[in-house]
């Protein structure tokens, strides 16, 4: 057993291996496989293969540089999308906490508390006072 886990190492030496973009294309060849079960369409079972296949070759790739970058520009994607998520989850828990008001005299967003009443609020930026609700 040790022989021949020694022989997978020395032939993994010098290859990329697995990395996000890896782990996500596999996950994503499985959940094709099991739609495919469902939908019973050969190409959709076809589309899988290719995929996990696209995933091997990453894997085993000697091009380290190459599938680096292919990483490095799905983790940018990746963080594009949630970050995106992340900011409208923070935007509706500030909703519920706060009420956004804009200045009348030049715009700025200034952020006031919910539920003191009808109060005087002041712009940092512009020095404008202005009466709202909260």
């Amino acid at each position: 057993m040790n022989q021949m886990r020694d022989q997978f190492i020395r032939f993994m030496t010098g290859r990329y291996g697995a990395d996000k973009l890896g782990r996500f294309l596999t996950a994503a060849a499985f959940v094709l496989f099991v739609a495919g079960l469902f939908i019973r369409n050969p190409l959709v079972d076809f589309i899988a293969a290719a995929v996990l296949l696209i995933s091997y070759y990453r894997m085993f790739s000697r091009n380290i540089r190459k599938r680096f970058e292919e990483n490095q520009k799905f983790e940018r994607f990746c963080f594009k999308i949630t970050e995106t998520f992340r900011r409208w989850r923070f935007r509706f828990q500030q909703g519920m906490k706060f009420h956004i008001y804009k200045c009348p005299g030049c715009g700025q967003k200034i952020r006031v508390p919910r539920g003191k009443g009808k109060i005087k609020i002041h712009c940092p930026r512009c020095n404008t006072d202005f009466i709202k609700k909260s």
